[in-house]
């Protein structure tokens, strides 16, 4: 994966990431997340969402779930895999609620819940392969870096609650725009 994510990906972002994964301050956790999105085409956008609980964070929100709410119904799936999608559905329902009450470290488990079921609610089995992140880079490049992100956080972290926020956000930021 190293090798590949680097021909749709720069350098500097691969280090950003790595550099957000082992920092231990807000500051640096900040820095790291705005530079990587950059990637998704929203480096100054995301510095004014990513500051503190604002109107831009709030549009966020409300774009990622509306978004995100649209795509899991619109998503056509298996009889068998109906249930998961209502499922999923409450589920981001009461991510919501976490992430609104501001327990940021609560919400950073549930958020990654959501996203691996309804990537897998998009793409079947095939979300499960181990090589899933590479197909996912050559079928649509943009969605294989969210992919290449999301991937690389820990599902279940120690984190304080600003570096969930900020990786939370982050997510959020390029499905709100997708």
């Amino acid at each position: 994966m190293g090798d590949l994510i680097t021909e749709f990906v720069d350098k500097k972002i691969v280090k950003a990431l790595e550099n957000f994964l082992e920092c231990n301050n807000e500051d640096d956790a900040k820095k790291a997340c705005i530079q990587i999105a950059g990637i998704f085409g929203g480096d100054k956008e995301f510095k004014k969402i990513s500051e503190s609980k604002s109107e831009e964070e709030k549009k966020l929100v409300e774009s990622f779930n509306k978004n995100l709410i649209l795509l899991i119904q619109k998503t056509w799936v298996e009889k068998s895999d109906e249930a998961l999608k209502a499922q999923v559905l409450y589920q981001l329902e009461e991510f919501s609620k976490q992430f609104d009450a501001q327990f940021y470290t609560i919400s950073y488990s549930l958020f990654f819940s959501i996203l691996d079921d309804v990537v897998y609610l998009m793409f079947g089995n095939q979300s499960k392969a181990k090589d899933f992140l590479d197909y996912a880079l050559r079928i649509d490049p943009e969605f294989g870096i969210f992919w290449w992100y999301v991937s690389s956080l820990p599902r279940e972290s120690d984190w304080e609650d600003t570096k969930c926020r900020i990786a939370i956000l982050l997510g959020m930021y390029f499905l709100a725009n997708y």
